[in-house]
């Protein structure tokens, strides 16, 4: 038997489906509270000072959590190349927004404190609050186009064809859920503020993250009502699936009907895990915002993070990416994915190096445990 037999191609494919699940999951409960305080800093500090407490709050790990967006996007182009294609290519206007908001926190990050000019922090401030928040607007809102479906279609030799724009990127639905987005890691950012800041920081963090909580929570529950009323139309393959098939999309059936999303929480129930660890989540961080507790407020953070983002996921299996123009089109897990061989390697390195990014973050972060404060700052010539 070849070694890369040992695990059958549906599996692998599974695997790594759930694995860029983890992935994008890890980027928004490790990177999600860096954007959230990024765009709570005009909010929260008042002052220079108190502005150096949020931005030290998160500038020792942020360097580090952003990695799991490049790992995501890494896994999206060895393990779904057709994805990596269509979505690349179709969203690069609003990637490039993205990369260029994500391109001024470092910078603002290392030339803030540069000069001791009010006018000149405060240019950098305002940099940081964009790299903040037009990513988490943003990745919501293209989230809310792949459940819509996107205007791609398929030629019949796999050429792409893309006929949609930026400014239909900004469609109601999808304006809705970057709202969510953006909500759920202001939330985040104000109990990572809660936890890690002092002072008025810190309370702000939390009363700013409080109502960011309620919001994502009505932004949650209305989403759903729209997708289970066949507000938003969801996808459904009609013909028989291959998951062992080759990498083709155009050789299935599918059909597009309202409320096609919901179909999978009947055929597999436990998947309704992830829509109650989003509520749960969203209701326990809000909770624990107003009350004041710091640890097991991130953590029911966290859960929503997780929740919010595994509803969408699981909600749209097996389908990756929709077509609106042609159903037929659409990129799924069983017809989109690399090579047997190709995905059996990138598990083993996956295995092999995964823990080992897991143990270094866990270390950094229980060595830079600790409130940062204004006092602890004068203290610190490392600091920002």
């Amino acid at each position: 038997m070849i070694l890369h037999e040992l695990i059958d191609y549906p599996t692998l494919r599974l695997i790594w489906w759930a694995l860029l699940g983890v992935l994008l999951i890890g980027f928004a409960v490790t990177d999600g509270f860096d954007l959230g305080v990024g765009a709570l800093l005009p909010f929260v500090g008042r002052t220079d000072g108190e502005r150096r407490v949020a931005i030290n709050a998160i500038g020792a790990t942020w360097e580090g959590n952003q990695v799991w967006l490049i790992l995501g996007g890494g896994a999206i182009f060895a393990a779904w190349p057709p994805l990596y294609a269509v979505s690349f290519s179709g969203f690069y206007l609003a990637m490039f927004v993205v990369l260029a908001a994500l391109i001024l926190r470092p910078v603002g990050f290392k030339y803030r404190g540069k000069r001791d000019d009010p006018r000149w922090r405060g240019a950098w401030d305002w940099a940081l609050f964009a790299g903040g928040f037009v990513p988490a607007l943003i990745f919501g809102v293209a989230v809310g186009n792949v459940l819509q479906g996107v205007p791609f279609y398929l030629t019949p030799e796999y050429g792409i064809r893309y006929e949609g724009s930026f400014f239909g990127l900004l469609n109601p639905f999808a304006l809705l859920c970057g709202l969510l987005s953006l909500s759920m890691l202001v939330m985040h950012g104000g109990a990572w503020l809660s936890l890690k800041a002092s002072g008025v920081v810190a309370g702000r963090g939390r009363r700013y993250g409080s109502a960011a909580a309620l919001l994502a929570l009505c932004l949650f529950a209305l989403c759903g009502v729209l997708v289970a009323g066949g507000g938003i139309g969801g996808y459904r393959i009609t013909s028989p699936i291959d998951m062992a098939g080759p990498s083709a999309p155009l050789l299935k059936s599918v059909t597009r009907e309202g409320a096609s999303w919901l179909a999978n929480y009947a055929t597999y129930p436990w998947m309704i895990a992830a829509p109650v660890a989003g509520f749960v989540g969203l209701v326990g961080a809000l909770l624990g915002l107003r009350a004041g507790r710091e640890v097991s407020t991130l953590l029911f953070s966290k859960l929503a993070n997780f929740g919010i983002i595994a509803t969408a996921g699981v909600s749209m299996f097996p389908f990756l990416l929709p077509s609106s123009l042609d159903p037929r089109s659409s990129l799924t897990v069983w017809d989109s994915s690399s090579s047997h061989l190709t995905l059996f390697i990138m598990l083993v390195a996956t295995v092999i190096f995964l823990p080992i990014v897991l143990a270094y973050t866990a270390w950094v972060y229980r060595v830079l445990w600790g409130k940062v404060s204004e006092d602890s700052l004068a203290k610190s010539a490392d600091s920002y």
